[in-house]
């Protein structure tokens, strides 16, 4: 990592910004309250962030946004309804309770409808490190993208072509608070820089690219080596080849396979599951991996993608298990959800936080060297999953692997396999972690599947 100096940062006014939301999230549910409904939520947040994009050494475009959001949810009994605004006017704000409350009104029942237990409300709020925001100007920021693809460019005369590089920062202030008196602020922060290049000529062309993104910028990549990355992985795609069908060996690079966890939490996730639209119903206590494959789930990791004390719910979060020894311990609920399988919460409204899967094996070189033979995916394209049957098929390009090396490029082809063979079949996990991601995995090695090309 390389630290990125900048101008001396502008007055931080972000705990002023909280007191301001956190006002009206009191006076919006004081005025739920008047207007009778039973219970009442509020998340309000503001958002800052400045994006630059350049293209050849010349700026293409320079967007500062500032955007601000406030959603009210009021409950009369068991019917709810919602309104959102982003206009912070009094008459703006009463009128969107009352649009909450008419709607309210007018809809049926739902037993599952209602705030969460006020029993698991947070009640601790830790320094989780997710606030570094980077006081950047239009032209810093142009001046770390023009470098960023300036490296890519110099270092291989097969770049014959630039789709551009981007700089940004973005800067997040929340407050959710809910009729049981809970009151959640937040703040947070997120810096990119990213290049994409093309090499070759005419048919032969390919395209890549790279980025680094960070809460802190001094956790961002030097711009510099994020254009040397771009340009290795686009030179690296030329001349490709198809392969011919077969049963193969995938080791899904650790960029790539943060994909597979995601099919997995999409299958576990309590909407999916009370809509019996899953392929793992009824999976809690069942084995679906090998018995040393572990995921947890980290909520207060400290710098983490997604920290956080509380859920979308104010539930308070924890550490916990997801696969232990292979086996399903639980699924991803929030209090709706939860109640519609007659289960409880798991703090999971909002989706999930930070996971961790457990590594078994080396870095990616000592891991191609293990598999010896086979297909090292890169690239997946296309939505060829099917959430019910969990079966899988995706255009994909990266890597044929002999002798436990690169061999040569392929594209053109399609991986298949059904999710739940290939949870079984999962032979290794790397430690070559990609950090970009609340999904913290390493390289995934499935032990068989069908790889169907043009040869």
């Amino acid at each position: 990592m390389n630290a990125i100096s900048t101008d001396k940062p502008a007055a931080d006014d972000s705990l002023q910004r909280l007191e301001r939301l956190t006002g009206i999230s009191q006076r919006l549910l004081e005025r739920a309250r008047a207007m009778g409904a039973s219970q009442a939520e509020v998340s309000c947040s503001e958002d800052r962030g400045l994006d630059v994009n350049v293209r050849l050494g010349e700026v293409e475009t320079v967007e500062a946004t500032h955007d601000r959001g406030i959603a009210v949810t009021v409950y009369f009994g068991q019917r709810k309804g919602s309104a959102s605004t982003a206009d912070l006017q009094e008459a703006s704000l009463e009128a969107t309770v009352a649009q909450a409350c008419a709607i309210a009104r007018h809809t049926e029942d739902d037993p599952a409808s209602g705030l969460a237990d006020p029993a698991l409300m947070a009640t601790e709020f830790p320094d989780l490190d997710s606030w570094h925001p980077w006081e950047l100007s239009a032209e810093q920021a142009l001046d770390l993208a023009l470098a960023c693809e300036s490296a890519g460019r110099a270092s291989d005369s097969r770049i014959s072509n630039s789709d551009g590089a981007s700089a940004s920062t973005a800067q997040s202030v929340s407050v959710y608070a809910n009729s049981h008196g809970f009151i959640g602020r937040d703040r947070s922060s997120h810096h990119s820089i990213g290049c994409a290049l093309i090499a070759g000529q005419g048919d032969g062309m390919q395209r890549d690219g790279w980025y680094t993104s960070a809460i802190a910028r001094e956790d961002l990549d030097d711009p510099a080596a994020v254009g040397l990355r771009a340009a290795e992985r686009t030179v690296a795609r030329l001349q490709p080849r198809s392969l011919p069908t077969g049963e193969v060996q995938v080791l899904f690079a650790a960029e790539m396979a943060r994909s597979l966890i995601g099919h997995l939490l999409s299958a576990v996730s309590g909407g999916a599951l009370y809509r019996r639209a899953s392929f793992l119903l009824d999976s809690v206590d069942t084995q679906l991996f090998p018995d040393w494959f572990a995921i947890d789930e980290l909520p207060l990791l400290r710098r983490g993608l997604r920290s956080s004390s509380y859920d979308g719910e104010g539930v308070a979060t924890r550490n916990s298990a997801l696969i232990t020894d292979g086996v399903l311990q639980r699924y991803i609920l929030g209090s709706y959800s939860a109640r519609k399988l007659g289960l409880q919460t798991t703090a999971n409204a909002g989706g999930v936080h930070n996971l961790k899967v457990k590594a078994n094996a080396g870095d990616r070189a000592s891991m191609l060297s293990g598999m010896g033979t086979g297909l090292l995916v890169t690239e997946l394209m296309g939505q060829g999953v099917n959430g019910i049957t969990g079966d899988y098929s995706r255009g994909a390009g990266g890597f044929w692997v002999e002798n436990g090396q690169i061999a040569y490029p392929v594209d053109g082809i399609t991986i298949a396999g059904n999710l739940k063979q290939m949870f079984a079949g999962i032979e290794a996990v790397g430690t070559d972690v990609d950090p970009r991601s609340h999904v913290s995995t390493g390289s995934i090695l499935v032990g068989k599947m069908t790889v169907a090309g043009n040869d």
